[in-house]
């Protein structure tokens, strides 16, 4: 795993972005050379445009999921997505060279070629998410311990990671439970370090229930490490593997003197100037969608359009989040706080349509410009579920300490939360956000929302 501005990103997924970037890149530029007149004049404008292009066919391809280290996606719908990042990348391209000083000889083939081009990309693509990964790029992990931890850490390993290769557990001194399978256990005829040395190790995760009392061979892990062995806390595992910050493997003292949660001036302002400048241009961009969806509203139900509601934001303030109603208007005329479930009988037929695509969220668009919200944070709770989530869930208020968003890590990478357990799920996202928030982690979350958007994951 290779962290880049407070991400993690697997060497594969790496390899995999450059090579289609490379790819496109090339494809574009044999389409441009070959239709341009006297291409030689301008270089700089065929590689800027060539660039442009490539760099916004490889973002669609992000939003719809072609570089998620792991997914249940079969070949067809592998398929289906290529074939609509192909259709989306024809809209992109006539844009672009319409707006380009460059002068094309004949545009029909140019976009022939071009799109040809894309096409064997998409193909390659395809082929490569689903086949297995070369043995250079796969990772050999072994687990230290042979509890429930080290349990929760090879079922993490097998399940959301397929270029692991898992060693085995090898068990600590003081452990006499095993909750691993008798398989799996590695033999302790031998050290730690000849066992990391034979079987060719690449990171050890310590995934011990007791640390004290000589449960860990500090010498030997030690010694691994000098030998370039990563050697690294479950916390931190999860951290990198899954994206979360998990509750039943994080202690205060790791929260505390660990890196990040870094919420200092700089970062601020540019968040700020950042979603002033994206929420003014989706406003633009979706107005006539909004005014379509007022229409409808008031077609099938009346008024009101808006729905607000008061919810909990930045270190505990109260401010009202505004919707598309989406339901009846005696959704809770018991006064009695509820969740929305997946086929909840309050929604309207507009409403359920409007949750689906997410046109609902858009008017938090205008309390992104007022300050209230972020483009990009924690999903803002009622004060009703705050309360009982913060009694029930350590840790929950941590997530007040960042603006909450319109979009964000969790709601991309969880479903629609309707329990206590799914609030303590989405928390683990959430604290990872806080913890490594960061401008570049911003726009990846908003790469993936397309994706969630286009696909219709996650709605209720």
């Amino acid at each position: 795993m290779i962290k880049i501005f407070n991400l993690y990103f697997h060497k594969r997924t790496l390899s995999q972005f450059l090579l289609d970037f490379g790819l496109l890149l090339a494809s574009v530029m044999v389409a441009i050379l070959v239709q341009v007149n006297e291409p030689v004049l301008n270089p700089s404008t065929v590689a800027f445009t060539s660039l442009l292009l490539a760099g916004c066919i490889l973002i669609v391809n992000s939003a719809l999921g072609f570089y998620q280290r792991v997914h249940h996606r079969s070949v067809g719908q592998s398929r289906a997505r290529a074939l609509l990042s192909w259709c989306l990348a024809l809209p992109f391209a006539y844009a672009i060279f319409r707006l380009s000083p460059l002068k094309l000889e004949n545009g029909k083939a140019f976009i022939l070629t071009l799109m040809s081009g894309v096409m064997l990309v998409l193909i390659h693509r395809v082929y490569v998410t689903h086949s297995a990964s070369s043995t250079l790029l796969r990772q050999r992990v072994l687990v230290f311990g042979s509890g429930m931890r080290a349990k929760l850490v090879g079922k993490s390993l097998q399940k959301s990671d397929p270029n692991v290769d898992l060693v085995g557990y090898y068990a600590s001194p003081k452990e006499t439970a095993w909750e691993v399978s008798a398989s799996g256990l590695l033999s302790r005829d031998r050290s730690l370090t000849d066992v990391v040395v034979s079987e060719q190790v690449d990171e050890i995760v310590v995934a011990l229930s007791e640390r004290r009392g000589g449960s860990m061979p500090l010498r030997e892990l030690l010694d691994c490490k000098l030998q370039g062995v990563r050697v690294i806390d479950i916390a931190t595992h999860f951290e990198k593997t899954l994206g979360q910050i998990r509750l039943d493997a994080v202690s205060a003292g790791w929260l505390i003197f660990g890196e990040g949660f870094e919420q200092g001036w700089l970062r601020a302002l540019t968040k700020r100037v950042f979603d002033i400048v994206c929420a003014a241009i989706l406003i633009v961009l979706t107005l006539p969608i909004m005014l379509v969806t007022a229409v409808l509203i008031v077609i099938e139900s009346g008024g009101p359009i808006l729905y607000l509601q008061e919810r909990v934001g930045l270190n505990g303030r109260l401010f009202n989040v505004v919707k598309f109603r989406s339901m009846r208007t005696d959704a809770e005329k018991d006064g009695q706080p509820r969740w929305a479930s997946l086929t909840d009988d309050r929604a309207t037929r507009v409403g359920r349509v409007i949750r689906k695509l997410r046109i609902d969220e858009l008017p938090q668009l205008f309390s992104v410009l007022g300050g209230a919200m972020s483009l990009v944070g924690p999903r803002p709770e009622r004060p009703y579920f705050v309360d009982k989530l913060t009694h029930e869930i350590p840790y929950f208020a941590v997530r007040q300490s960042v603006k909450p968003g319109v979009t964000g890590w969790a709601q991309v990478r969880y479903h629609y939360g309707a329990s206590v357990q799914d609030a303590t799920e989405k928390l683990q996202y959430d604290l990872y956000y806080v913890k490594n928030n960061s401008l570049f982690l911003d726009l990846v979350v908003l790469f993936e929302t397309v994706g969630v958007v286009l696909m219709g994951k996650g709605a209720q």
